[in-house]
């Protein structure tokens, strides 16, 4: 038996006070993103290593710009729908795409997803979500 898994069943082990982050996304305002009719709710961001977790809300009619996904991006529509050339996603289902992805992104009726990046999406003349800081 190893001795991290001994320590472990000894009981020495203690939780890290602080670890855990809880948000509660209904305290969040929608804050506007660099594209039309998209909002966001950020959940986590690690500026450093690119990574973000964040609610977007697309107002129908929509259109994300052709955009290259740089690593692993994770969609999951919570309400409405939005596509790409090789399908739809609905409330409920869930996409991935494959890093190095190209496509753009749109939704006739609007939605709410979850989206999961672990590095931002990498557009024409910018990359992520943000609006521009003025």
């Amino acid at each position: 038996m190893s001795a991290v898994f001994k320590e472990r069943l000894s009981g020495k082990l203690q939780p890290t006070i602080g670890g855990s982050v809880y948000v509660d996304p209904a305290t969040l305002e929608w804050r506007p993103s660099q594209f039309p009719k998209i909002q966001m709710k950020v959940l986590y961001r690690n500026d450093e290593s690119g990574e973000m977790t964040v609610l977007l809300k697309w107002e129908p009619g929509a259109v994300l710009p052709f955009h290259k996904h740089p690593e692993i991006e994770q969609s999951w529509v919570l309400e409405g729908s939005f596509s790409d050339h090789d399908g739809i996603c609905r409330a409920g289902q869930f996409v991935w795409r494959q890093p190095g992805s190209l496509h753009e992104t749109r939704s006739d009726e609007g939605c709410t997803i979850l989206a999961i990046y672990r590095k931002p999406n990498v557009f024409f003349n910018a990359a992520g979500f943000e609006a521009e800081k003025n």
